[in-house]
This record gives structure tokens, sequence and C-alpha cells, in this order.
């Protein structure tokens, strides 16, 4: 049995937080399927933040270090597009600029709340996600003209979906994907690939704020780090390839096991 000691947590306040081998190994293959749900179709969260919590984090803790480990995948999926040159960056310079803001300030505004309303909260969100993902499955088989400039959608969407992420997260990829395909008339993929890089850009902002905090497990984020590059470049290339309708049966199932599961844990 290994023993974290969080750093920068004042350990009389959290406790000594106990993972075993075994608890590790669940980790890392939860990692690599969050991290292909992720990058293929969003909702990698609803996965990763409930094995955290399972594993003995508190919330707050719990979306700190998931943010960390986050930042790898959504890196590793970001990359594979530009490479694909599916997404072009120059053109969304300033929808990072204000996803990046607006998560740092989601970020300071969660460790601030009561974890027990993040406990109340959490599976309302897994629902709604699960209920919008039912309802949008079919969005985004072809381009249609844009709602709103992309100026327009750099101080709308683009920050309300940044401080979320940086507030609570599970689902951002599919958030930013639904805002570039209803907003911007983006087709699936291309919207997908502009969602992973606003996500990768929210997730590192998120986690510098999370790391001077000192809500972050290190050791944990690594490991986890490892299963969602693999999981990622995965699910990246299937996105690609034939696109993600069978990854959103898959997260709507989660959802709904991941939140019936939440609430039998909330007091």
């Amino acid at each position: 049995m290994y023993v974290i000691k969080p750093i920068g947590i004042n350990m009389h306040d959290l406790g000594t937080i106990e993972l075993t081998n075994v608890i590790y190994g669940l980790l890392f293959l939860t990692a690599i399927a969050a991290g292909f749900i992720d990058a293929a179709a969003g909702g990698g969260g609803l996965l990763t933040i409930p094995a955290l919590m399972f594993a003995g984090l508190p919330p707050v803790q719990a979306l700190g270090t998931n943010k960390f480990q986050a930042c790898f995948g959504s890196f590793s999926a970001s990359a594979l597009f530009v490479r694909k040159k599916i997404v072009q960056l120059p053109p969304m310079k300033w929808m990072i600029l204000s996803v990046a803001i607006a998560a740092a300030l989601g970020a300071c505004t969660v460790q601030l709340i009561d974890n027990g309303f993040l406990l109340l909260m959490m599976p309302i969100m897994f629902i709604a996600i699960a209920v919008y993902s039912y309802f949008s499955k079919d969005l985004g088989t072809t381009e249609t003209k844009p709602k709103i400039s992309s100026a327009t959608f750099s101080v709308t969407a683009a920050p309300t979906v940044g401080f979320y992420d940086g507030f609570f997260g599970p689902g951002t990829g599919t958030f930013f994907a639904l805002a570039f395909i209803k907003l911007q008339g983006s087709n699936f993929i291309t919207a997908t690939g502009r969602a992973k890089i606003l996500n990768f850009t929210s997730n590192i902002v998120s986690v510098v704020i999370f790391l001077l905090s000192g809500q972050v497990l290190i050791v944990v984020g690594l490991v986890m780090a490892a299963g969602q590059i693999i999981g990622a470049r995965l699910g990246a290339r299937a996105a690609i390839r034939k696109g993600a309708n069978f990854i959103r049966i898959i997260t709507i199932v989660m959802c709904v096991c991941i939140s019936v599961s939440l609430l039998f844990k909330t007091p």
C-alpha cells in the first residue's frame, strides 16, 4: 500500500489518502476509457471524477487531480487534430484567450464552494449531460452557415464553457463541440477538433490554479495521464475516421450509472 501526501494540502484537514496498486491499476484503465471517450465525443470526466472520488479524494481535490491528468489527454488529441490539419490555431487565438481567463476564474470560484454543494450538484450535472447527449446524437453531420461571428463566439460561448470547465468540467468537450456546431456551423469532426484545443486551454489554466492551491495529487495524476494519452490517441483517430455516434451511447449509459452511484453516495 502506498500512502500519498498531497502537495500543499493540510493533512490535518484532509487526512491521509491510501491507494493500493489495485486502485492505481483501476484508475489507469479508467483514464484510458475516459481519454478515448473525451477525444471522440467529450465527457471523459464523467468517468474519471467519480473514480477519483470513490478512491477517497474530496470533491475539489478530485477536480484538481482530474484536470491535471486530463491535460495530457486533451493535448495528445489536440496535437493529432492540428497535425491532420483539421484545425488551424491562428483563427482561434481570441477564443483561446477568453477561455483561458474564464477557466482561471472558474477554478478559483470552485474552491470557495462547500464540498457538500458539489456532491449534490454532480449527479444533477451528469443527468443533464446524459439527456443532452441523447437528444444531440444527430448534430454536426454537415456544415451549415454560422449563426454568429468568431468574434462574438469568443466573448460569449467560449468563455461560458471555459468557466464551466474550470468550475466543474465533465462534458466540457461535448459542450464546446455543440457550441461550434450550433453557433459556428461546423461539422462534427471540425467541431470536435476545435473543442479539443479549447478544452486543453481550459484544462492547463485550471491545473495551474489547482496546483498553486495544493489540490492535485501528482502521483495519481501521472498514473492516469499515461492512460489518458493512450485513450486520447485512439479516440481522436476514431473520431477522424468515422465520427463518434457510437461513443455517445456509451457516454449516456455511463452518465446514468455514475449519477445513480453518486446519488447513493451523497448523504
